[in-house]
């Protein structure tokens, strides 16, 4: 039950938002009453933490799947982020954004461990495009693995990026040309245009 509830719930929050979405309406959805989610969840607050978590190891492992995969690191950027989008509903309710607001401790932790796995994961990344030759031999990985992270949580800000003019579908696709962009060969380069020209 503790793992259909987790699932319901993200589906919801995803959906509608961390802060609209009652315990009522979790219950609701799932056919039970509020007793038998808090005899799981001691709060709105405890079950928004688990649900964060549980999306979090849930988008690690998938990532994890695509760099297994060793495709090109271009093709791997994009897959990415197909996946990522889909198992966070393209964003719709600004997620990131909400946790941030609202339930600022959880959002700190997110952070922190999304900054320790994805450092690692863009420079593998930058690595093996630089011995590859898509990316040029002079990057500098750290700091663009750095920037690039940055850049990800700044177009998540929904005050400065609303999603009404700014659908996080083509919001990604352009700060993905953005970043590669800036490192790209031309081998890279005609990599980058066959991507986006899929997309």
């Amino acid at each position: 039950m503790k793992d259909k509830i987790l699932e319901i719930s993200a589906e919801l929050f995803l959906n509608l938002g961390f802060k609209s979405v009652t315990m009522d309406e979790i219950a609701n959805k799932l056919g039970v009453s509020k007793k038998t989610i808090y005899k799981y969840f001691k709060n709105k607050t405890s079950l928004v933490d688990c649900v964060t978590k549980h999306l979090f190891r849930k988008i690690c492992f998938g990532i994890d799947l695509i760099h297994q995969q060793q495709k090109n690191p271009i093709i791997e950027l994009f897959e990415i982020k197909q996946f990522v989008m889909k198992n966070l509903k393209n964003e719709k309710s600004s997620p990131q954004y909400q946790l941030q607001k609202y339930y600022p401790k959880i959002f700190t932790w997110l952070k922190k461990e999304q900054f320790n796995i994805m450092h690692n994961s863009i420079l593998e990344n930058l690595k093996t495009g630089i011995d590859n030759g898509y990316y040029r031999e002079n990057t500098d990985i750290d700091f663009t693995a750095r920037i690039y992270f940055h850049g990800l949580n700044g177009i998540r800000d929904a005050d400065m990026f609303p999603y009404e003019n700014y659908p996080m579908k083509s919001l990604m696709n352009s700060y993905l040309e953005y970043h590669i962009r800036g490192i790209a060969t031309e081998k890279g380069l005609l990599e980058l245009k066959k991507q986006l020209t899929e997309k």
